[in-house]
């Protein structure tokens, strides 16, 4: 069995969410750890755990960021971290795969399906095998508490439910 662990400093976790309708927030958790074992090389029988720190959370707006670690959105200060843990990975090709696992936010675990492109394996530097990922996949934020919300003047949302997810995952071989 191998265990790989995330490059913090080659992933980045990011989300994101409409906007007033008509514009897109892109925003990504600066702290977090994840692990992945498998035996085979292609990662088909993989188990994955992951955790990000909510109060590590960047939309680029201070104010924006203290908002959503309120209880209106993550409530850090009682669920300071967001957990995800794999159940299965299905092989949709060479490359492709969906791999679905229980997602953990504000104390609420949901099922979730991310589709994952596997980019290959390659030595980095000091001959280490590196690994590396694209991951995709939304969910609706009121499934999980985050149900702040508030109506323009027009009666239009402000914030979406959608939200996606963006990850570029490098893993490096422990």
């Amino acid at each position: 069995m191998a265990t790989w662990k995330l490059d913090t400093a080659h992933t980045e976790i990011k989300f994101k969410v409409k906007h007033l309708v008509v514009s897109t927030v892109t925003g990504q958790f600066n702290t977090f750890s994840g692990t992945v074992e498998a035996e085979k090389a292609d990662f088909s029988d993989a188990k994955i755990s992951f955790e990000a720190d909510v109060n590590s959370i960047n939309t680029k707006n201070e104010q924006r960021d203290g908002h959503l670690k309120s209880a209106d959105f993550f409530d850090a200060a009682n669920h300071p971290k967001l957990t995800f843990v794999s159940k299965s990975i299905t092989k949709k090709s060479d490359q492709d795969y969906v791999v679905v696992g229980d997602l953990t936010i504000r104390g609420t675990k949901k099922e979730i399906s991310l589709n994952v492109t596997y980019n290959g394996t390659t030595k980095g530097f000091g001959g280490i095998d590196v690994a590396g990922f694209e991951i995709t996949g939304k969910l609706n934020r009121f499934d999980y508490g985050l149900q702040w919300n508030a109506l323009t003047e027009a009666g239009g949302i402000v914030v979406s439910e959608e939200v996606k997810l963006e990850i570029s995952a490098e893993l490096n071989k422990a």
